[in-house]
Parts: structure tokens; sequence; C-alpha cells
């Protein structure tokens, strides 16, 4: 089984505290998730930048993959994250 390390951009972490309490403890669990082979609802997006996304009800976590690394880019309500 492959174990990713997660790094959380700055930008993300800001996005991460303009959520409520509650979403926001259900998302970083579901980004922990993340380290042990990608588990939870997450799909690789087409011509889109971050690569991956990972979802929790309205809330949508951008990432990429880098080797062994989760690059975690943004946390965003779904009618935001894919403009």
């Amino acid at each position: 089984m492959l174990k990713y390390v997660i790094e959380i951009k700055p930008r993300a972490i800001k996005d991460l505290k303009r959520i409520t309490y509650f979403d926001r403890e259900k998302v970083l669990e579901r980004i922990e998730m993340l380290e042990h082979d990608l588990a939870g609802d997450v799909k690789k997006l087409t011509n889109n930048s971050p690569e991956y996304r990972m979802r929790y009800r309205h809330w949508r976590v951008l990432f990429e993959i880098d080797n062994n690394r989760i690059i975690i880019y943004r946390v965003l309500h779904r009618r935001e994250s894919y403009r």
C-alpha cells in the first residue's frame, strides 16, 4: 500500500478557515484518508489543473500528485471550484 505525504498550500489553509467548523473537520478527515491509496471520492479531472479533486458534500479539494506527495491547492464550494 502506497502512503502519501500531504502538503497543504497556504491558499488552501485560507480556504479551510472560511468554511464552518463541522465541514472543516470533515474535510480534514477526508484529506487524512487520502494518505492511504487515495481513499474517498477522488476523481481525475480532464483539462484541469490541479489534476484531481476529492469531494465531500458541497466541498471540493483540488490537488495534484507528485511522486509520493499530495499537494492540496484549494478547498472550494462546488459552484466555485471548476471556473
